[in-house]
């Protein structure tokens, strides 16, 4: 028997996102889920194989591999928004390299990363004296904070877990994330303070933090869905941790 059916818009009818996730990372799908759990809003997932530990020569490395990756999307409607979720190689490869790789998949996309993001959440806030925390080795934390300084933002503060492997920064517990954001931003200057790093959580101390120090706090995972939130005509107050959403 043959049935008949109609279509409607689908799961997507306000926006459809994609996020490009690392191979490695063990972190951001959970931060996310509960911030794009929204009528009409799909959050499709691909994975971009990365390596396990974190230099400026494994980070490049995936650049080859973007459009590649950003095909496995759906593509049966244009997507809105696609994100890349690493903030160091984003910073390596440069977020208009990014954007033109993935473009070559999605040409229609907005393209957004952490690093974009935080730049575009920092003026949000109209932040421009920061303590910053990674998990990174030196190398790689420099790149970060030369991206900011490149940005006319001042780095006041630098704290670093100095690590490589992605399993360790996975494991980093809430609590020494939260004792660091704080120790790094409690100077008086400070305007903000970004902790960076998809696969660090954060999430469960943002609004913590920022109850301590009195400024906002932001993380590499609450400034790119505050960013895909805003690219893809979508409300922000209240979706997700900290001063960022209010």
């Amino acid at each position: 028997m043959q049935l008949s059916f109609e279509t409607d818009a689908g799961l997507a009818h306000k926006a459809a996102l994609g996020l490009i996730v690392l191979q490695a990372d063990e972190t951001i799908e959970n931060e996310f889920r509960p911030l794009f759990d929204q009528d009409g809003v799909t959050l499709n997932h691909t994975r971009i194989e990365s390596a396990p530990e974190v230099t400026s020569e494994t980070l490049i490395r995936m650049k080859s591999q973007l459009t590649g990756t950003a095909a496995l999307l759906p593509g049966a409607r244009d997507l809105d928004v696609i994100g890349y979720a690493c903030t160091s190689a984003s910073t390596v490869i440069g977020s208009d390299a990014v954007a033109a790789a993935v473009r070559k998949a999605h040409p229609t996309t907005k393209v957004t990363n952490p690093a974009a993001a935080v730049l575009a959440a920092l003026e949000h806030l109209n932040a421009k004296k920061l303590g910053v925390v990674t998990p990174y080795i030196a190398e790689v934390s420099e790149a970060v904070v030369s991206l900011l300084k490149d940005n006319c933002l001042t780095v006041v503060n630098l704290g670093s877990f100095g690590q490589s492997e992605e399993a360790v920064v996975a494991r980093i517990s809430p609590a020494s994330v939260e004792e660091a954001i704080c120790s790094v931003g409690s100077a008086p200057e400070i305007d903000a303070v970004f902790a960076s790093c998809t696969n660090l959580r954060t999430f469960p101390v943002l609004k913590a933090c920022e109850a301590k120090l009195g400024k906002p706090v932001i993380s590499s995972n609450s400034a790119l869905a505050w960013h895909m939130m805003r690219l893809a005509g979508l409300e922000t107050k209240g979706r997700g941790p900290g001063q960022l959403f209010d």
